[in-house]
């Protein structure tokens, strides 16, 4: 049998599809940009005759059907590797509950079976190539580890899924596929126009930007603030820049097109723009099509701090909620409310700090605005709130940069971050951190007053 007759053997309908799902099934909806849409929609119509499946996902750029089903709770639990708004405001409901990874470790947590029995996974794929291929797009990440376990494996076709290069992990064969679905081709799920770059942001990436130097391999998180640094690495005179990212953004275009990227002084996939998964915009989606200067890669490839330490001058550029006066970083949470998740933060810090010449950046503003007083708040706290979680550890953080300064927390004492970390903080607020730092016994006599 040829490629098109097994394609032709194994096309079906959606409904068809999702009719081997069972109560008490794992069902997989890939990341990001592979989440489903067609088969999405045939499942949360067959709601009301199952109870009890779980589903994994993450980083949701649109609204799942079974998301907009009234009281999905009571048939289905969503199980989110990073959360986002769309998942955080299904909490309260019972349905959307977190799943703590370390993003590296993430294909193994589907290969050792041991947290639960993959039963079907369905995907967004490009269409099948020449070669019996089904390119996974912009997000390779772990979805070939969910593919290779999986009972069923049910692809859904999208012709407007870019054509993501790679070396390995980056698509699926016929062979391993036991079902395909022609979807309607939604276009894309794009981000929204990145909001301007406040003047807090703007001081924040002037700080990092000074810090690195020509030929500096880079990997910008997600969020506002690594965003509007990249923008600003943009317009820099830095040149010959290397890419090394969990994900691939906007800005890297931007870069790109400014001739910042070559990639030619990495030590390890030279001249080419490694990432795990990719979310934004059209452009940016056009760009990486087809792209040879582009990697697409498994995360447990990328966020290995091996490979990442292998890369000199590494530059990790990354955010977080807030930080207290011992050096602990929460860069998911608000007291125990979600926000996001770990995602590979820690990989980077470790791996950047491991690089020769690397450094890891966590950058903040100083303060923000509570939204239910409207009181004004220090992201630097004496200690985390009740129930914060701890992202990097107090003898993992590096450099930490708000719009007041820089600091490095590496060797430093309880004392001695204490008043580092003081320093950056709004003026406003130091004298009662100072207050706080003497109770807490971290505060010197001799410390500045």
């Amino acid at each position: 049998m040829n490629y098109a007759e097994e394609y032709k053997s194994k096309l079906t309908t959606a409904e068809e599809a999702v009719s081997v799902i069972k109560s008490g099934d794992w069902v997989d909806y890939g990341w990001c940009t592979n989440t489903p849409v067609a088969t999405d929609a045939a499942l949360a119509e067959r709601m009301p005759e199952l109870h009890d499946v779980n589903i994994h996902g993450g980083v949701l750029m649109h609204e799942p059907a079974i998301f907009r089903i009234e009281h999905p709770e009571e048939h289905f639990t969503w199980n989110s590797w990073h959360m986002n708004g769309i998942e955080r405001k299904a909490v309260s409901r019972g349905f959307s509950f977190y799943a703590p990874i370390k993003y590296s470790e993430l294909p193994r947590y589907y290969r050792d079976r041991r947290a639960f029995h993959l039963n079907v996974v369905m995907i967004q794929v490009a269409p099948m190539d020449s070669h019996g291929y089904f390119n996974f797009g912009p997000s390779a990440s772990h979805m070939m580890a969910a593919c290779e376990v999986a009972d069923t494996v049910i692809v859904e076709v999208n012709a407007n899924m870019p054509v993501c290069l790679g070396g390995y992990e980056n698509c699926i064969h016929i062979d391993q596929v036991d079902k395909i679905v022609e979807g309607d081709n939604p276009p894309m799920d794009v981000t929204g126009k990145a909001p301007e770059p406040s003047e807090v942001d703007k001081k924040v990436a002037e700080l990092v930007t000074a810090e690195i130097p020509d030929g500096a391999c880079l990997q910008l998180g997600i969020g506002g603030m690594p965003n509007a640094i990249g923008a600003m690495i943009a317009q820099s005179d830095l040149k010959d820049l290397g890419i090394h990212s969990e994900m691939y953004v906007d800005a890297f275009v931007d870069m790109a097109e400014a001739g910042k990227i070559t990639g030619m002084r990495k030590e390890i996939d030279r001249g080419r723009q490694a990432y795990a998964f990719a979310g934004g915009s059209q452009k940016m989606y056009d760009y990486l099509n087809e792209n040879p200067e582009c990697l697409s890669a498994p995360v447990d490839y990328v966020n290995d701090y091996r490979k990442i330490a292998a890369l000199s001058n590494f530059i990790s550029i990354n955010n977080a909620v807030d930080i207290d006066l011992f050096g602990q970083i929460n860069a998911e949470s608000s007291g125990i409310r979600n926000i996001s998740g770990a995602g590979g933060q820690l990989d980077f810090v470790l791996g950047a700090y491991a690089s020769e010449g690397g450094k890891s950046f966590i950058c903040m503003s100083s303060t923000f605005t509570d939204k239910k007083t409207g009181e004004l708040k220090s992201r630097i706290r004496p200690t985390l709130a009740d129930g914060s979680i701890v992202t990097d550890t107090r003898a993992n953080g590096m450099y930490v940069v708000t719009e007041y300064g820089m600091v490095c927390l590496k060797g430093l004492s309880t004392w001695q971050r204490a008043e580092a970390l003081i320093g950056i903080a709004h003026p406003d607020f130091r004298d009662s951190l100072i207050r706080d730092a003497e109770k807490m016994h971290i505060w010197r006599r001799s410390n500045k007053k």
